[in-house]
């Protein structure tokens, strides 16, 4: 490799939102700056910095990704940036300054003289100017507005900021009073995804989707030809599709998990055997310019599911089609994973993984949380620029409400809260699965077999559109899929 590490060359240099011309672009980015404005209070001010750049090792970096909150308000996407908006709607970038010589390096720069027309902003300094402007930026504002928590330092430089204020008040500055974090602000508004993200999110999802497709066709055609099949070999093949089709990234690391390992839930894609007669659970999505999408399927490695895992799918699919009922507007964000639960509690005795004696009905299996041995996560997660998205699972308007209960499992006390109500133009993963390890009191039958299956919905005014669906998910077009 070339030294004086280039991992952030080609990141910097990479074309997000190709699909939209500089006009569309400057109104896109410029109504939700102007959104943040109006909601700083009088006197307020925000700052939001990208994100920094990491070293790998020795001279080289991680690919950079920028900063998800400054992403959506700036469209931008070189390291080493700042953006400023103040009450009044006055918007100011600060990136790096032109630099011919360590352009050769790290790509081409933008620069502050070209950002204004660039970027639709107000004015555009130099990164190297930031100390030095930023306190007269804060001299007279009322509350300055930053977001908590996520960038480390970041308070620590706010308040040497602050004090380059207070050092001038002989001379009638005035220093914020108030601090403020900007992410409830932000949070709220990137929840509800405008037609842009969402026609974004829905070319993330076609490539996700043909890159499962690959994954499974291949599995099925090494085993059939009698070579080695390894989990590497599917998340080549998710790679290979995922920058076939121009996705930047994948959206987090795959999973790629076969037999046992499908019952670790971040599992990532290894060196272990894909072996036939076993399943093999993928979890994985690309991001586009962005966007992340989300997909899991769980398929047999050589095409053909085995009674007892066929019967283990069916009953995850089932309690994922409950989930996509309950998933519409009006309705709670807890309701799909409730719905999702009430199948599986039930499957679960149906097909002897509890014991009925036992334990009881399933409203005796839901109560005592019996069912978490086997499914121990929630039914879905926000999808946006993050793949776990910002928005409060709370809903707003009803944070005073809630009641307490004891976890039968842990003993803990619980404050449940009303959850959030579900609104059009949310996006939400739905996922339930089923995780079965050995164990003396399990059908042996059912041993280490792990299925999950998940779809990425957009709520709509009459329900949810499921943009995944164009990898199959019923068992029978799996294995024709496969053959």
């Amino acid at each position: 490799m070339v030294a004086q590490g280039q991992g952030t060359a080609q990141a910097a240099q990479k074309p997000h939102n190709a699909s939209m011309d500089a006009q569309t672009s400057h109104a896109l980015y410029a109504e939700r700056r102007a959104r943040v404005a109006a909601q700083l209070g009088p006197g307020g001010i925000a700052l939001v910095p990208t994100a920094p750049e990491r070293p790998r090792n020795r001279d080289s970096d991680f690919p950079f990704r920028f900063d998800s909150y400054f992403y959506y308000l700036t469209g931008f996407t070189e390291p080493n940036a700042w953006l400023v908006i103040t009450a009044e709607g006055h918007t100011t970038l600060f990136c790096q300054p032109k630099d011919p010589a360590r352009e050769i390096w790290d790509g081409i720069r933008l620069g502050p003289q070209a950002a204004p027309d660039a970027l639709g902003v107000d004015a555009a300094f130099a990164i190297d100017e930031l100390d030095a402007r930023m306190p007269r930026l804060l001299e007279n504002r009322s509350t300055v507005w930053f977001p908590f928590a996520i960038h480390s330092g970041l308070e620590s430089r706010v308040g040497g900021w602050l004090s380059g204020v207070r050092a001038r008040v002989r001379f009638g500055a005035l220093c914020p009073e108030n601090q403020r974090d900007l992410c409830g602000v932000l949070d709220e508004m990137r929840l509800v995804k405008d037609a842009h993200e969402i026609g974004v999110m829905k070319r993330a999802a076609q490539i996700s989707a043909r890159a499962h497709i690959r994954a499974m066709q291949r599995s099925a055609r090494m085993i059939r030809a009698g070579e080695d099949v390894r989990e590497y070999h599917l998340d080549a093949e998710l790679l290979h599709e995922f920058r076939q089709h121009g996705s930047q990234f994948p959206a987090y690391g795959s999973i790629v998990a076969a037999g046992a390992n499908a019952c670790v839930l971040h599992y990532r894609a290894d060196a272990a055997p894909v072996r036939d007669g076993e399943l093999v659970l993928i979890d994985a999505g690309c991001e586009l310019d962005g966007y992340a999408s989300d997909i899991t399927r769980t398929f047999p490695a050589g095409g053909r599911f085995t009674g007892p895992q066929r019967a283990l799918y069916d009953l995850v699919l089932a309690s994922q089609e409950a989930a996509v009922a309950a998933t519409k507007p009006g309705n709670r964000f807890n309701d799909p994973h409730e719905a999702t639960v009430k199948v599986l509690a039930q499957g679960l005795l149906d097909l002897g993984l509890l014991d009925r004696t036992r334990l009881g009905s399933a409203e005796d299996v839901i109560a005592q949380r019996a069912y978490f041995r086997f499914y121990m996560h929630r039914t879905g997660h926000w999808l946006g620029l993050d793949v776990h998205d910002c928005g409060s699972y709370v809903e707003p308007t009803e944070l005073g409400q809630g009641s307490e209960r004891q976890d039968p499992l842990s003993g803990e006390t619980i404050k449940d809260r009303p959850s959030r109500i579900l609104r059009p133009g949310m996006v939400t993963t739905i996922e339930p699965g089923l995780y079965v390890q050995a164990a003396p009191d399990v059908p042996e039958a059912f041993w280490n077999i792990g299925i999950r299956i998940e779809d990425d919905a957009v709520v709509t005014a009459t329900g949810c559109e499921l943009i995944t669906r164009d990898v199959p998910v019923d068992g029978d077009e799996i294995e024709a899929l496969m053959r």
